[in-house]
């Protein structure tokens, strides 16, 4: 089964944050230059399936997020959100999981184990010269049914050998409804009954859960999606929506090939540019790896205590602390 942290989860008193005149910087793009690379499984580091890796450039030693995509997505759809993280200094490593035919959600989750267990051997070798990964600091995060597989992959469905220090689910999806959850079935509709010792952060999507039209299903129907997500997750654990945008907003605006522009018409999609969404996404990640995996808790309570902050609205916004 997945081995989880170990080490006492840094606390967060929202008392100590002033409610007024507060500020933050996760929002815009970090001070870091970034670059962008592609590991096929043919290459000589041989990962299991191939990767997007997103590294800061700059000499130093940045903690890891594995990054799972969504249903019938690729890794390289997410490319502005992801770069937006890593400039922040954070690695991230997007695996995709599956080529044009979707997976089993059970080989999905063994997948990205497969990626999880390969890091501690090969990433080091295709990282930037004198950029260096904290595998101490690893956290996982997944949108849509990949926020489902990491969610899973967190609760042990799969073995895997490094420990996951945070987990953050991108309007995670379990399903088409509560009958209908794909496998393996990981919510019990019972309060807090996740079994994880890891801080959990959820964004979820105001939109969501409504149709595109009077054919296409919701794309995160109620019962199996963030709210649900949330509501499983223990203390200390985060809730954020997006109330205004829908379930594929934080996408490139034109991702390219045929699913990149089917993926425009799946969902209910909101009525502004994307590009706030993105920012207010990754600030968010931003935010919430910095209190804890680096314990920088400061940007985290400030968007908590002052939701405004962010560049799009947030409601509801909920913490539970440890």
């Amino acid at each position: 089964m997945a081995v989880l942290a170990a080490k006492g989860i840094i606390k967060i008193d929202l008392k100590t944050t002033a409610s007024s005149g507060s500020s933050t910087s996760v929002f815009e793009t970090g001070s870091l230059s970034v670059s962008s690379i592609h590991v096929d499984t043919s290459n000589i580091a041989s990962p299991p399936k191939p990767l997007l890796i997103i590294s800061p450039t700059v000499q130093g030693t940045y903690p890891v997020l594995l990054f799972l995509h969504g249903y019938e997505l690729r890794n390289i759809f997410y490319s502005h959100l992801l770069r937006h993280i890593s400039s922040h200094g954070f690695i991230v490593v997007a695996p995709q999981l599956y080529g044009l035919i979707p997976s089993s959600g059970i080989k999905e989750i063994r997948s990205a184990a497969s990626v999880t267990n390969w890091l501690s051997t090969g990433l080091q070798s295709v990282l930037p010269e004198k950029v260096k990964a904290d595998l101490q600091k690893l956290a996982l995060s997944g949108h849509s049914r990949g926020g489902k597989a990491a969610f899973a992959l967190a609760l042990g469905y799969a073995e895997s050998s490094l420990k996951f220090s945070a987990l953050i689910g991108l309007d995670p999806v379990a399903g088409k409804g509560k009958c209908c959850q794909t496998d393996p079935k990981i919510l019990t509709f019972l309060p807090h009954s996740f079994n994880l010792t890891i801080p959990v952060s959820v964004i979820g999507t105001g939109l969501g859960d409504e149709q595109r039209n009077c054919i296409k299903c919701p794309c995160a129907p109620d019962g199996v999606n963030h709210v649900e997500f949330y509501s499983e997750s223990k203390a200390p654990c985060s809730h954020f929506v997006t109330s205004d945008y829908g379930h594929m907003d934080m996408l490139d605006d034109n991702p390219p090939g045929f699913r990149g522009v089917i993926s425009g018409y799946k969902c209910k999609n909101g009525s502004c540019p994307r590009d706030p969404m993105r920012k207010c996404v990754g600030g968010i990640f931003v935010a919430f790896l910095k209190a804890y995996l680096d314990g920088e808790t400061a940007d985290f309570k400030a968007i908590v205590n002052d939701p405004g902050l962010a560049p799009v609205k947030l409601d509801p916004v909920e913490f539970i602390e440890s």
